[in-house]
């Protein structure tokens, strides 16, 4: 009974310990300008609508976005669907979000970034993405990173595909 008992633990504790955390990453939706206050286009928003309905029923727990009101804006559709508030994160050091990120257990989360850091914050989670650069007109990735915890281990997987509709620059 004794051996049963200690199993029944072991299995509860083990339990407890298997969780996969998934991180969708995109980059913000198309902009005015270059400048750190720029809005987003009419494309733009079109965008971050096609974001909110893409995801609107993933189960997002936090979103989390840079100071800019470009990645605020693009998150800020499924925010509202969802009732829930941004969450800001620095745009650099990269190890500041994905050091947050790493440690969330169980959860969906959103990250929107800019294009010099997507890849690197999906690299920072274990990701291997194939791509190796986001170019100035790409605005359409959408990545997911699984987060696997289990009683030997993690495992990360990664998929890429995209959202929205196709923008001619």
């Amino acid at each position: 009974m004794r051996y049963i008992y200690l199993l029944a633990v072991l299995v509860c504790l083990g339990l407890t310990a298997c969780s996969t955390t998934t991180v969708y990453i995109v980059r913000h939706a198309e902009k005015v300008s270059e400048a750190d206050t720029a809005d987003l286009t009419p494309a733009g928003y079109a965008r971050a609508a096609a974001l909110a309905d893409r995801l609107g029923s993933a189960s997002i727990d936090s979103i989390f976005t840079t100071p800019y009101r470009r990645t605020r804006q693009t998150a800020q559709p499924l925010a509202k669907r969802l009732g829930i508030s941004l969450t800001d994160y620095p745009a650099k050091p990269i190890d500041a979000i994905v050091n947050r990120v790493a440690r969330i257990s169980g959860k969906q989360v959103l990250v929107v970034g800019h294009s010099n850091t997507i890849l690197e914050i999906a690299k920072g989670l274990g990701a291997q993405p194939t791509m190796t650069r986001i170019e100035s007109g790409d605005f359409d990735n959408l990545f997911r990173v699984d987060l696997k915890r289990g009683l030997f281990g993690k495992s990360v997987s990664f998929s890429q595909t995209t959202y929205g509709a196709l923008t001619t620059p």
